[in-house]
């Protein structure tokens, strides 16, 4: 059972200093999950590329399933459905509880303070504490388990091109006559699926 209290820890930390969304705490999620071994650097991509295609945060759909597989992981007696419900649930609750009352109590005092020098100040600090973070995860993603798990060489280049590919697609408009269409990102997600499949299947 200690397994759980070590999940309810970790999940709280999370909860509580995961600042700018699931991007930015993703560094922290995998330093708490992965370097303990609970799940492998491998699994932890996997799951990052769940939670991205699945609705809602991705904080809280990575602590959901990582609440459920990590139990029986640790100890394959806790293998099972019931288990992994259970961690999951506690790791959900983990995460959000924190945040929950840091966002309700933020909110109000923000209101009433927000013509401070002190709150201004506070939050000039943090911006671009939260774009490194987030720019530190877009790098931590970039490993052999997401571009090269067989260690081919083809593969390492084919990935690397769907990666350019959908960066291009998301960030840069296509034009089509006087008119400048971005691609929807589920569309691009659809199509790296379908190339994957064509090229992996």
């Amino acid at each position: 059972m200690q397994i759980y209290l070590k999940l309810i820890w970790a999940y709280l930390k999370i909860g509580i200093f995961g600042f700018g969304g699931g991007y930015a705490m993703l560094s922290l999620v995998e330093k708490s999950v992965v370097e303990p071994g609970w799940i492998s650097e491998s699994m932890f991509t996997d799951i990052v590329a769940i939670s991205q295609m699945t609705p809602g945060p991705i904080g809280i759909n990575s602590a959901t399933y990582i609440g459920y597989v990590a139990p029986g992981n640790v100890i394959p007696e806790l293998s099972g459905p019931l288990w992994g419900i259970l961690g999951s649930i506690l790791a959900t609750l983990a995460v959000t509880i924190p945040s929950f009352f840091l966002v309700l109590y933020c909110s109000h005092f923000i209101r009433r303070h927000h013509e401070s020098g002190v709150i201004k100040s506070i939050f000039n600090g943090l911006r671009p504490v939260v774009v490194g973070l987030i720019a530190s995860a877009a790098i931590m993603l970039m490993n052999t388990a997401n571009f090269n798990p067989q260690n081919i060489s083809w593969q390492l280049y084919t990935n690397i091109a769907i990666c350019a590919i959908a960066f291009l697609l998301a960030y840069f408009p296509i034009k089509t006559g006087k008119k400048a269409i971005k691609v929807h990102p589920i569309l691009i997600i659809i199509l790296a699926g379908t190339a994957g499949y064509i090229i992996y299947g």
